[in-house]
């Protein structure tokens, strides 16, 4: 007996697939990226089963693309996904999203004295440690884990 497997979603002509992100920061990607919005046709596939994460999440966003710093905030609270880029039903480009060396202009610093939270200008991080998350302020030079951080 052979079972029967069906596609529940179909397939994206052109545009971005998000895979494997950890359920438990599926909305707060889907919140960053501003999907909520998006007049874009969207499919969410939530506590989909993983080999790797158990339950995982994934997006797929038709006529989409994503800029450098869209996907440096995807890095901050889900490193380690896979981003496919789809164009005419075939992967064009897929990459494993890190957490990038510096982040510049897409979190707040959590110093409330720092001259950034004082004067209009963009912060900027320095990655001190991409495995645990953690970052240094290049003004007020405090070290931050990424969950104090308030992502822009």
């Amino acid at each position: 007996m052979t079972s029967k497997k069906e596609l529940l979603v179909a397939a994206l002509e052109n545009g971005t697939v998000i895979d494997h992100i950890p359920s438990e920061h599926l909305f707060e990607v889907v919140s960053l990226l501003g999907l909520d919005s998006c007049s874009n046709s969207i499919t969410i596939g939530f506590n989909l089963e993983s080999q790797k994460l158990g339950k995982k999440g994934i997006i797929k966003i038709a006529n989409r693309y994503f800029h450098k710093e869209e996907i440096d905030r995807i890095a901050l609270v889900a490193p380690n996904v896979i981003l496919s880029m789809i164009r005419n039903f075939r992967v064009v480009e897929k990459i494993k999203i890190e957490l990038p060396g510096e982040l510049v202009g897409i979190a707040k610093c959590p110093n409330p004295k720092c001259i950034t939270n004082n004067e209009p200008m963009k912060t900027h991080f320095k990655v001190v440690n991409k495995e645990e998350g953690v970052v240094k302020c290049l003004y007020c030079e405090r070290v931050f884990d990424k969950e104090n951080l308030i992502i822009r």
